[in-house]
């Protein structure tokens, strides 16, 4: 196995299965970027109309106010719904074997399918950006810190992703985490209002969500303007990241839940 892993890091099979994890999700291009646009045009639409009379918010009109939390909230769906797809799909199909007996480490494997969340978290920021920047005139105010953040927004949603796909057994499973966990998390974590602007106690339960620091990234990287520091935001929100990669290389590892 030594000489099958070209050196102590098996670059060409990681980057195989990051390439798998990536062919997978643009084989379904309609499902995992054009629905995300379809999504975010519809809130977008719905909100401007419903919305129209409203004060602006942070000193930009409330429609402007939305684009980031609606592009982060997009961004954290489908990182997470890419690794745990992938792995409960695999469990389901009964192909996992095939992604565990290449020679691989535990750590390769975290990067290969951590690559695919990020990589579909990018490609449906970039569209976003794009679509909104021709339709709205709207462009980030810091274009590199939302790359960084929506980086960063991969790679927590994606090793989530691993974490939940390695737990569920089955898509009811996954349905159900994404219904009570991951949507509601998004919703209630400032994408359609400032934090700063509810109960005291309300403010502070969404200061103790990850979430909300991703979405406030991502509206200081579009607006100059957060609810709280974005360099605080960023080490929260890397910390959480990197809790969550652990604990998937330490069920890797183990193989659990993944071996029979």
């Amino acid at each position: 196995m030594g000489a099958r892993r070209f050196g102590r890091f098996n670059t060409l099979g990681t980057w195989t299965l990051a390439l798998r994890e990536i062919r997978r999700f643009l084989a379904v291009w309609q499902q995992t970027v054009a629905a995300p646009l379809v999504t975010a045009a519809l809130f977008l639409g719905v909100f401007s109309l419903a919305m129209s009379g409203r004060p602006p918010v942070m000193g930009v009109p409330f429609l402007h106010f939305l684009v980031p939390g609606i592009l982060m909230m997009s961004v954290i769906q489908n990182a997470f719904a890419n690794t745990s797809s992938s792995i409960v799909g695999s469990k389901v199909m009964g192909s996992i074997v095939d992604t565990l007996m290449p020679p691989l480490s535990p750590v390769e494997l975290l990067a290969g399918y951590l690559a695919g969340g990020i990589a579909r978290g990018l490609l449906v920021a970039v569209v976003m950006v794009l679509a909104v920047g021709l339709t709205l005139g709207l462009w980030p105010a810091h274009p590199l810190w939302l790359l960084a953040i929506t980086v960063v927004a991969g790679a927590l949603l994606g090793a989530l992703g691993i974490v939940a796909g390695i737990l569920a057994n089955k898509f009811d499973q996954i349905a159900a985490i994404t219904n009570f966990v991951v949507t509601p998390l998004s919703f209630l974590s400032g994408t359609f209002y400032s934090v700063e602007a509810m109960p005291p106690a309300m403010a502070a339960a969404s200061h103790a969500n990850p979430f909300f620091y991703l979405i406030d990234g991502a509206r200081f990287a579009y607006l100059g303007a957060s609810d709280s520091s974005p360099w605080l935001g960023l080490a929260v929100t890397g910390a959480a990241a990197l809790a969550l990669s652990l604990l998937s290389w330490v069920w890797l590892s183990r193989g659990f839940r993944l071996k029979a």
